[in-house]
């Protein structure tokens, strides 16, 4: 979800001001997957690299989680949304942490959409985590290191259970894929558009998936 300084900036807003424009844009692509039958939707939300920011977006950031899932939850309960997390979430501030368990221990029951934020995320560091996770289990000699397949490192990675993404939509126009699921994205098809995040709306998204419906996936194959 990459553009929100730059759209304040423009404005000659606080980039904490595109930020909350941001949030809207949440808003909008959640009800279009909960509209067009899209079961899983991970939004990259705050990456690792994001807390080298200024202390004062960084804790207006978090600030505006807070406020998401108190205003949120009752409504995804009532969406059939479930909640997810990936990231380093300990590093978040306490009461973020506590949040967001609540939210997920609400939402744990529904399967409508499995709407994932990743929080503190970085796709280098999941993959570290999950080689420190399986060198553990080989040290205490619960794993055989032969055993160690594709199937079983993927259930070390904090996406553990959520299916790898069909589409990775970028905004902003950039071109790259900024440290986000590095393992999961090797046949992802990628939309990239212009729009900065904020101004990224249900057409957009419905836009996004008539791309990605028109290409034609052979994940090495002929």
């Amino acid at each position: 979800m990459d553009g929100n300084g730059r759209w304040a900036e423009q404005r000659g807003f606080p980039r904490l001001a595109g930020h909350e424009a941001g949030s809207k844009s949440i808003e909008r692509c959640v009800q279009a997957c909960l509209d067009t039958g899209v079961q899983y939707l991970t939004l990259y939300a705050f990456s690792s690299e994001n807390w080298k920011r200024p202390a004062l977006e960084v804790n207006g950031l978090m600030l505006l989680l807070e406020n998401f899932l108190n205003q949120k939850r009752d409504e995804m309960v009532r969406e059939g949304i479930r909640l997810h997390h990936i990231g380093r979430i300990h590093e978040l501030p306490s009461v973020c942490q506590r949040k967001l368990r609540e939210a997920m221990e609400a939402t744990a029951a529904n399967t409508k959409l499995h709407f994932t934020l990743a929080l503190s995320y970085s796709g280098r560091t999941e993959i570290l985590d999950a080689v420190q996770s399986l060198a553990h289990e080989v040290a205490q000699g619960n794993l055989n290191p032969k055993a160690i397949t594709s199937q079983v490192f993927e259930s070390h990675l904090h996406t553990a259970g959520i299916p790898d993404p069909d589409l990775l939509i970028r905004t902003s126009g950039e071109m790259r894929i900024s440290n986000f699921l590095l393992w999961q994205l090797s046949y992802t098809e990628i939309h990239v558009t212009k729009k900065y995040w904020p101004d990224f709306g249900r057409d957009d998204f419905l836009a996004a998936l008539a791309d990605f419906q028109s290409r034609s996936r052979r994940f090495g194959g002929v």
